[in-house]
């Protein structure tokens, strides 16, 4: 009020002077607070509303089931205005993310969202980041606890397990021969559906009929998850079904038996995109397979790392935060957030999906 009905009637010379330096006193504060957006030093404190920059880190570029996560990602942060970015590596081995941690590192990012191909070879350097302020989160595949604070999880992990394991069952008549086509040995979510898998064939009579004969890696490529499902088949000649907990590795293998004498012979199951595995649906190849929506993960990380930047989570079992048109997500045991169940999709329902 007081400068409007100065500027009407003209300032005296000496509080003229007043405030021209408060003018210009408020316009470096401004332009500081300009520069504190995203991309910015630090990563602790702020408010709900501040401006942060989150990097994606994936197992490896140019993976159709990750590309539909970080479009989520990318989404989310286009909602609410946060510098999005992705870096990391062509090929998933265990350390080939460190690097890329380390740049981001660097660049005082502000949030630092990671797929790990190893739950501790990338250990050291979220320390590092973590030391430097910033937040760590892993999507999709987890770290070793104590190198981050939240995990955002696509679903239970057992739940996973035994889906795979009920739709070769089911398809089977619940004997015969089985293999397992994996992503890579160290692969955290991976391992942890196949060791649901292996504790529910031990402990339910119903798979006691049911022998896992051995379980092999395509490194999540998609040449090399050809090769070995068929090099697997060559191995096995009695091999009722295979399960592939991959979206690489089930696509490949689907090739590989569209075209081959196995075909309507040896079932396949596992994790695929819906838009990948049509084709296999409807030629007959696959009957089923399950999976979830990838980019609810992409858009659940950008709304987590928001509420760790701005304080309103720490991380721990119990928090809540709001994460757009998935609305309040509730940290549950272990620092992790479940984000949806798992889909089963058919030839009944797989033209209702569209990633």
């Amino acid at each position: 009020m007081k400068l409007s009905r100065i500027t009407d009637r003209g300032p005296r010379p000496a509080r003229r002077t007043i405030l021209l330096t408060a003018a210009a006193a408020t316009a470096v504060l401004l332009t500081l607070s300009g520069c504190s957006g995203a991309g910015s030093a630090g990563g602790s404190g702020g408010g709900a509303n501040k401006k942060i920059s989150i990097a994606f880190v994936p197992k490896q570029l140019n993976n159709p089931y990750t590309d539909v996560e970080l479009g989520g990602g990318k989404k989310a942060a286009a909602a609410t205005g946060d510098a999005y970015s992705v870096v990391g590596p062509n090929t998933a081995s265990a350390s080939s993310q460190v690097s890329y941690i380390n740049t981001l590192t660097q660049k005082h990012t502000d949030v630092i969202a990671i797929a790990a191909n190893d739950p501790n070879a990338v250990c050291s350097a979220l320390n590092q980041a973590k030391a430097g302020g910033a937040k760590i989160i892993t999507f999709d595949s987890d770290t070793d606890k104590s190198c981050r604070s939240l995990f955002i999880n696509q679903v239970v992990a057992k739940d996973v397990g035994l889906v795979e394991l009920k739709q070769l069952g089911e398809q089977i008549d619940y004997q015969g021969e089985f293999a397992i086509l994996s992503a890579t040995a160290n692969a955290t979510n991976q391992n942890s559906w196949i060791k649901y898998m292996k504790d529910e064939l031990a402990s339910n009579p119903k798979y006691s009929k049911m022998k896992l004969v051995t379980t092999v890696y395509g490194n999540d490529d998609d040449t090399t998850s050809f090769q070995v499902a068929q090099g697997l088949l060559q191995s096995y000649p009695n091999l009722k079904g295979i399960i592939s907990p991959t979206t690489v590795g089930i696509a490949a293998t689907a090739r590989y038996l569209s075209t081959s004498s196995y075909k309507g012979k040896v079932i396949l199951t596992g994790l695929g995109l819906p838009n990948q595995m049509r084709q296999y649906v409807k030629d007959g190849t696959v009957k089923e397979f399950a999976l979830w929506d990838p980019a609810k993960i992409g858009t659940a990380t950008v709304y987590a790392a928001k509420a760790l930047v701005a304080g309103t989570i720490t991380g721990k079992e119990g928090d809540t935060f709001k994460a757009g048109s998935l609305g309040t997500l509730k940290v549950g045991a272990d620092n992790t957030v479940i984000v949806g169940p798992p889909t089963e999709f058919t030839a009944a329902n797989i033209d209702k999906f569209d990633f």
